[in-house]
């Protein structure tokens, strides 16, 4: 008994050592939850759409009148699938990478102004950081010869120590609104929350795809539970066990499209505001908005010119916000109790 199990055992180590071997990528096993997510979610959509489309004799039919119309919504499906693992695969701008960009653009500005008064950015010009507020107001494109830490540090206040924007597990100078995130294990510039369905964290670099995807998803499922509404309609009572299919597979979608109208609702007011989940959630543990009012966002720069940073900015900008000043912070306080005043005498 013991040699045939040691024998199954030996042929399933090297049956698993072939696979690994062809398939590489699933050898580490981050990576093989990660892809189990992505089967898990595209079986999850085959299965409410394919399920509609067995049942439905009447979206056949029209689909053979109306092809357009099926088409529309097929293509709606793709769209989200392709735009989740978009987002899923995407950096969310972690902290070491600009800092290593940084450092590495720093020599060879030096290199260059010593062997020619040629800009390093025409030979490193993949990274583009933008400083953003009025200490700075800049770009850094590898002309300025800063260092990373003296660049983290200018957008601090003045007086601040180099160990409270040091994280202790990385041991890397995080710039305002950054965080180490435990999942990943690396910090993330303007870090939102570590998304257990994407596998990832949303951060600065992919905040607007997640929203996107967020989007397309909840018009989908909205599309999908309409045409289960309407088969039930047009079907009811003709095959007990096709309705009570139907019927659980309409609540399981319910519950996810409140869920989604619900989390697209947050993340667009936190888009509006430019804040982040983290900044919402843990304001009053952030050291650097404590003794800031609720109702005072202060890295908003106003609606338009939030959606357009987040819309609009390339991906290949990297947006580092300083800490606005106490003046800044007073103004906007200011103008937050003159929109109260005027709201109250309405």
């Amino acid at each position: 008994m013991t040699t045939v199990m040691g024998i199954c055992r030996s042929f399933h180590d090297r049956a698993l050592a072939r696979f690994f071997h062809c398939f590489p990528c699933l050898s580490d096993p981050a990576r093989r939850s990660s892809w189990g997510l992505k089967v898990t979610l595209v079986m999850l959509h085959l299965i409410f759409v394919g399920i509609l489309f067995v049942f439905d004799g009447d979206l056949i039919e029209t689909t053979k009148k109306e092809p357009w119309y099926t088409a529309l919504y097929l293509l709606l499906l793709f769209a989200t699938l392709v735009q989740y693992f978009i987002t899923s695969s995407s950096s969310p701008g972690y902290v070491f990478d600009v800092m290593r960009a940084v450092n590495e653009t720093n020599v060879i500005c030096q290199k260059s102004s010593m062997a020619s008064k040629q800009p390093a950015s025409s030979q490193n010009g993949s990274l583009n950081v933008v400083i953003e507020g009025s200490q700075s107001g800049r770009n850094f494109q590898g002309s300025n010869p800063s260092s990373w830490t003296k660049l983290v540090m200018d957008m601090y206040p003045p007086g601040t120590s180099i160990r409270s924007c040091t994280c202790s597990y990385c041991n890397v100078e995080q710039p305002p609104r950054a965080k180490h995130c435990h999942d990943c294990d690396k910090c993330v510039l303007q870090f939102d929350h570590h998304c257990l369905w994407l596998g990832s964290c949303v951060g600065q670099d992919n905040h607007c795809k997640f929203w996107w995807y967020i989007c397309e998803e909840t018009a989908l499922c909205l599309w999908t539970g309409i045409l289960y509404i309407m088969y039930l309609k047009a079907n009811i009572s003709r095959a007990w066990w096709k309705d009570a299919i139907m019927i659980l597979l309409l609540i399981a979608l319910s519950i996810v499209i409140i869920f989604l109208l619900l989390l697209l609702l947050f993340h667009s007011y936190l888009v509006l505001t430019n804040q982040t989940t983290y900044e919402l959630v843990r304001r009053r543990r952030i050291p650097y908005l404590r003794r800031i009012p609720e109702r005072v966002y202060p890295f908003s720069k106003g609606i338009c010119r939030n959606l357009y940073n987040f819309c609009c900015v390339r991906s290949s900008i990297y947006s580092l916000e300083p800490l606005p000043s106490s003046q800044e912070l007073e103004e906007k306080n200011r103008s937050l109790l003159v929109v109260r005043s005027r709201l109250s005498c309405l």
